[in-house]
């Protein structure tokens, strides 16, 4: 649908007319569209055509409502009258923004938006609580999936990739809620890290270094704090010629290579039955001959079959996980293994763990709403039932400037890590003196 950049740019479209008359016209002009024309013709119609004939009726069924409307007006009222038809109506020029990263919307009157890392309110309105369940009704059936009072929360996904989450009464008390997480269209590449101080050059050079040595990597960090983003970068630094498998609760990646696999769960169904979970995924991909496996974000049972991936010969391997601390990682994954059933002694558990991982990059967002890789460490091995690890790199946080951002810089710690070696033995090279101190 071709729209105005002009309407689509704007979040709120101030109206002379009062909100509650608007909202009952646009109503019934949206009926009135839907009752004159033939969906089932409309994909013979070129896009433009399509936006032109729709303005028409629209244009007729506003005379028809002897409504007086100005010319501001009457083009919102347009735009948001295709919305609602073949779009996902109020939310739809928030999507259309490209520097919204967030849209939350909390009830029907009540929508926010995550905009250069800071929350905000908008005046986008929905008519009441069954508009917007149709809305994320019509969300959630573009990728095969229910929500009703049977199964009353759901994760989906857009066509641009972005990632949904909705609630509905009786666990909303206030009605319906709905959260997206924007991807951008074009992937932030390292470049674009750097430039916006999630990590530095030699950062930067450590990462790639990493990935193309088939180090086990495991990104971890709280909620936002960008790991989708940072599993995307680290991704751009796999060879074309090898093979990635994918597998994710909903696609979210966007991996520039060839040669990839996706896979997605499936819930169960609306008998209980047919739901494929990560775990069923990740045994699937060993049988499908992959170079690298690339598990989105592992949350249970899966981390098990993933750890003995990544110690079997399938190295090379990327995660993510939520965790505080690289400590808190650590503890978190143990934690998943036993959820896999299989009663493992303790010890056995982080002797997996400490083989299978070599590198966890560990992300933080910062009041100021940056994000930044603060830890690169290195996971040594065992003494006695602890895992050892080691920081290779720090972000060491001096203050906030007088606009309240921080301020600070990436030190190396001074440690020769273990797999500068491997980076020898794969013919990677280095700055000398990356890893020494100040």
């Amino acid at each position: 649908m071709i729209l105005p950049d002009t309407v689509t740019a704007k979040y709120n479209h101030p109206t002379g007319i009062n909100p509650m008359t608007f909202q009952d016209l646009k109503s019934r002009i949206h009926r009135g569209l839907i009752e004159r024309i033939d969906l089932s013709k409309l994909d013979l119609l070129r896009s433009g055509e399509l936006a032109r004939e729709i303005g028409y009726v629209i244009e007729a069924l506003i005379v028809e409502a002897g409504v007086p409307l100005n010319k501001q007006e009457k083009e919102r009222l347009i735009v948001e009258v295709q919305h609602e038809t073949f779009g996902l109506g109020p939310i739809e020029p928030l999507l259309a923004a490209p520097d919204v990263s967030d849209i939350l919307v909390n009830s029907y009157a009540n929508t926010y938006i995550e905009r250069d890392g800071k929350l905000e309110r908008t005046d986008v309105v929905f008519r009441d609580n069954m508009h917007l369940m149709q809305i994320i009704e019509r969300i959630v059936s573009q990728v095969g999936r229910r929500i009703d009072e049977s199964v009353p929360y759901v994760d989906a996904r857009l066509p641009d990739g972005s990632r949904v989450n909705a609630i509905i009464p009786p666990l909303a008390i206030d009605g319906p809620a709905l959260s997206i997480r924007r991807f951008s269209k074009d992937p932030l590449r390292l470049h674009n890290l750097i430039t916006l101080g999630t990590v530095d050059e030699k950062i930067g050079r450590i990462m790639q270094a990493a990935v193309r040595a088939r180090l086990n990597i495991l990104v971890c960090g709280g909620t936002g704090t960008g790991k989708t983003t940072l599993l995307n970068v680290l991704s751009e630094f796999i060879p074309s010629d090898e093979r990635i498998l994918t597998i994710e609760d909903s696609a979210e990646l966007q991996l520039k290579q060839d040669h990839v696999v996706r896979l997605e769960t499936r819930p169960a169904n609306i008998e209980g039955k047919g739901e494929v979970n990560q775990r069923d995924l990740v045994r699937n991909a060993l049988r499908m001959r992959p170079n690298r496996i690339i598990l989105g974000e592992v949350r249970g049972g899966e981390a098990l079959d993933m750890l003995q991936a990544m110690n079997t010969g399938h190295d090379g391997s990327i995660s993510t996980i939520h965790a505080n601390s690289v400590r808190d990682a650590m503890a978190r994954l143990a934690t998943m293994v036993m959820m896999a059933g299989m009663e493992l002694p303790d010890k056995a558990i982080r002797e997996q763990i400490a083989s299978a991982i070599n590198v966890i990059l560990h992300l933080v967002r910062f009041p100021d709403g940056t994000r930044k890789v603060v830890k690169v460490s290195e996971i040594t091995g065992m003494e006695g039932n602890t895992i050892v690890m080691q920081d290779i790199f720090c972000f060491e946080q001096k203050g906030v400037d007088k606009d309240g951002r921080v301020v600070g810089q990436f030190v190396p710690t001074g440690v020769m890590p273990y797999f500068a070696e491997r980076f020898r033995l794969c013919g990677i090279k280095l700055q000398p003196g990356i890893f020494e101190g100040r």
